[in-house]
């Protein structure tokens, strides 16, 4: 009866209780298992062996999730990439650069990977050639439970030519198109429960490869670790920052101390997701226009994975070396063709570049699909890497464009960056940046469903077309940057 007891009902906003992440507890788990099955492989050599069925059917499990993966990104991309461009200068400015810049990134991963040759001498063989036997008709068996996969390249000429198709429709092809978004997400989040079952995979393929090769194994497999990160740290100072430098004159290190509070946030979470709401907020602080931001931001999010791109290359190659089927250099070209395109997949679920990889060794050379076990082993510790490099291009790449289009206060910019002019952490409170602080809390519990959901750059570039309004003005972006955490990209 009192008045007070309906005022929350009508002016409360009743927020639904945050969904907790729990990936960390996947990252700790993989790294359990890792160690396990190494120390098996070394101590119990035959019984590590006889563990490989694990990864074998893990990587099963992967091949079968590949092309509706595939199909679903690569049709709702197409969209996204014509939406994008219909916002103007900054949007198609934007997509060129990335597209430079995932192309140049991949071109990097493979000089490295041809320079220190990972995984060579490990001759690596296929479940059938390691096991063998007719007492292996039960693992066969439960083996064949699991669903083919089905071919990639196909599947990959068929999404281009719908999502063009779909394109070409406009509005009446939008029901369609939010139709392959919601089984999207059905398909992400069934990659998901997959990813679950990785540190079992991982497990039993580290105990088969250790207990058949020795410390050869770990010795490769840290060779790789380490040329990857050399290789990322060396792409954010020497190409990052030398485009940073020329374009704007900011140096790249104080950009990077100015962005530390995000990166510590990313290396404990593995994901640049959870950096993206501060992300925007200091960007716009940084002197960056909020329509530049608005575009630049989300869309990289999803189009603009240089860690990634380094990853996919590196990794084929060091499973081609394990396998001892090393490419030639036309089958490494079609392979960084094909990433360019596929790459675009990687975005929006833990786990997708691990099925992007598993698509390129698929479409090229499905004999070393077996190799990949273990790469699901190390993938989770290469996982800081790829989420730091993803992190920092997006951020460079958003004062390129901001310089490139003159929406940028170069002045603010370096004294944001020296530190006179401080970031406003209060600036992130969902009253004083419009949507952006709201999805802080959000961005890896009850926003990840979103995530998985594809949204992606489609909803961003939408949400700036659709409402009517010119991409510059503060109702656009405030749209485009309240949505933009659905544009998230799990590494």
């Amino acid at each position: 009866m009192s008045p007070t007891t309906s005022t929350p009902a009508v002016t409360g906003q009743t927020r639904p209780a945050k969904k907790k992440d729990r990936t960390h507890w996947l990252y700790i788990m993989v790294i359990i298992a890792v160690v396990s099955g190494a120390t098996i492989g070394l101590v119990a050599p035959e019984l590590g062996i006889a563990l490989k069925p694990l990864g074998t059917a893990f990587i099963a499990l992967i091949k079968m999730i590949i092309a509706p993966i595939i199909f679903c990104t690569i049709v709702l991309g197409v969209g996204s990439v014509a939406k994008a461009a219909t916002v103007g200068k900054v949007g198609g400015l934007a997509m060129l650069y990335f597209l430079c810049m995932a192309t140049l990134a991949l071109i990097i991963g493979l000089v490295v990977g041809n320079i220190i040759h990972p995984g060579t001498g490990l001759q690596l063989k296929p479940y059938e050639a390691a096991g063998g036997g007719d007492d292996n008709a039960t693992v066969v068996f439960l083996l064949s439970l699991i669903p083919g996969d089905i071919p990639v390249l196909p599947t990959l000429v068929l999404a281009l030519l719908v999502g063009f198709a779909l394109q070409s429709m406009g509005k009446a092809g939008e029901p369609v198109l939010t139709g392959i978004r919601n089984v999207q997400a059905v398909v992400f989040k069934l990659m998901m429960m997959i990813m679950w079952a990785a540190p079992v995979g991982a497990f039993g393929a580290i105990a088969a490869v250790v207990g058949a090769t020795g410390w050869a194994a770990i010795g490769s497999m840290a060779v790789l670790m380490g040329a990857f990160y050399l290789t990322c740290a060396l792409f954010i100072v020497i190409v990052l920052g030398g485009l940073l430098k020329i374009v704007t004159g900011l140096n790249i290190f104080r950009l990077m101390k100015y962005l530390a509070r995000e990166y510590l946030l990313i290396f404990s979470t593995s994901s640049s997701e959870s950096a993206l709401p501060r992300l925007l907020a200091k960007m716009e602080h940084a002197g960056v226009s909020k329509p530049v931001v608005g575009i630049t931001v989300p869309t990289g999010y999803s189009f603009n994975l240089d860690g990634t791109a380094i990853y996919l290359t590196m990794a084929a190659l060091f499973v081609s070396s394990a396998m001892g089927m090393p490419m030639d250099l036309g089958q490494q070209i079609s392979l960084l063709v094909f990433m360019i395109i596929a790459s675009k997949g990687a975005a929006g679920v833990t786990g997708a570049g691990l099925a992007t990889l598993a698509a390129g060794l698929q479409a090229h050379r499905p004999e070393l699909l077996d190799g990949m076990g273990v790469i699901v082993g190390i993938d989770k510790f290469m996982s800081e890497a790829r989420a730091l490099t993803n992190f920092t291009g997006n951020a460079v790449a958003t004062l390129l464009i901001g310089t490139w289009t003159k929406e940028i206060d170069l002045g603010q910019a370096r004294a944001a960056l020296d530190g006179s002019s401080p970031f406003d952490e209060l600036s992130l409170d969902p009253e004083a940046h419009g949507g952006a602080g709201e999805t802080d809390g959000e961005s890896t519990g009850a926003s990840a469903d979103a995530a998985e959901a594809g949204a992606g750059v489609t909803t961003s570039a939408g949400a700036t077309t659709s409402a009517g309004t010119p991409a510059g003005s503060d109702t656009s972006v405030g749209a485009t940057s309240g949505e933009s955490a659905t544009a998230l990209s799990r590494t």
